[in-house]
């Protein structure tokens, strides 16, 4: 399964395998498509195809031995969640260049198998991977039958299938960081509801006038989340004008207290999560940043979601 996997590092990294299961495997998976019912239809300019969550039809086994293979190829802590999707593309359909970053919640890995018999150039139906929505394509995977493309979500991992003139038929399998659960979703939402930032105390009053005269107003609502996160676990104000500066780049927080330490580059990671994408470099920096330090009873619900043992 997966075997021989091979490795490209532009326009992003990514992983093909030219002959992806064993043939009982693939007549397994192309079985999924001949159920009309519970199909999900995009229609719109951007994006053209039919979707249907197949995860509860493929045995567990299968989907046990995927994921263990994934890890391997990967190198990715990815927990035991696999979502399983096959999508159909019907002739005129196209997909557009796009970047499926992965927000807060979300997959960060995925491996497309294509099932596609005497599939033939005029057919179309070409995943094109790019550097930029801008960009010249820089590589394309022709949709062969049991070949297999998998790659990391990020920012930049943008890509796009060309129209087809034949029905095209692929099964998506979703994985997730270990990092990045959808449990982890809901506890920072949770924790971020009914955000006011006049309920921070008026110590941080000046600090934070300053910033807004001088910052973008990005950075400063970063690094006023950061400071909300602060004290929503229950931390002094001193604590909470230094996570503050932390996030907007102005201090670098160096407190000898571990505690202090700790929570202020907690906070500055969850605000933003909160805002933006899960990133794997920098949740890499939070990781080594954090290693060695003992988890203290306040920040071990959230610690313990973003730093999993």
């Amino acid at each position: 399964m997966l075997a021989q996997p091979s490795h490209h590092d532009k326009p992003f990294p990514f992983f093909s395998v030219d002959s992806a299961f064993s043939a009982q495997q693939c007549a397994a998976l192309e079985g999924l498509f001949w159920q009309d019912a519970d199909w999900q239809h995009r229609d719109g300019a951007f994006y053209r195809c039919s979707l249907r969550d197949v995860t509860e039809d493929i045995p567990a086994s299968f989907l046990t031995e995927v994921l263990a293979r994934m890890r391997e190829i990967t190198e990715l802590p990815l927990v035991d969640r696999v979502v399983v999707t096959a999508q159909r593309m019907l002739p005129g359909q196209v997909i557009g260049i796009h970047s499926d970053r992965p927000l807060l919640g979300y997959e960060i890995a995925r491996l497309v198998v294509q099932l596609n018999q005497q599939w033939q150039a005029e057919h179309g139906g070409v995943l094109e991977l790019f550097s930029s929505p801008q960009s010249e394509v820089v590589f394309r995977v022709n949709p062969e039958y049991n070949k297999a493309f998998g790659f990391r979500l990020h920012v930049d991992s943008y890509h796009g299938v060309t129209e087809v003139t034949q029905p095209r038929q692929t099964v998506v399998f979703n994985f997730w960081h270990a990092a990045n659960t959808p449990e982890l979703a809901a506890h920072i939402q949770a924790l971020f509801t009914k955000v006011r930032f006049s309920d921070l105390p008026a110590a941080l009053d000046s600090v934070a006038l300053a910033a807004e005269l001088t910052l973008p107003e990005e950075t400063t609502f970063h690094a006023g989340t950061a400071a909300i996160a602060l004290q929503r676990w229950g931390y002094d104000d001193a604590t909470i004008i230094s996570g503050y500066q932390h996030s907007a780049g102005l201090v670098i927080c160096d407190s000898n207290d571990a505690e202090t330490y700790a929570a202020v580059r907690l906070a500055d990671w969850v605000a933003y999560l909160y805002r933006d994408s899960f990133d794997l470099a920098r949740w890499q920096i939070l990781q080594r940043e954090l290693d060695g330090i003992a988890r203290f009873a306040r920040l071990m619900p959230t610690w313990q979601l973003c730093l999993p043992e």
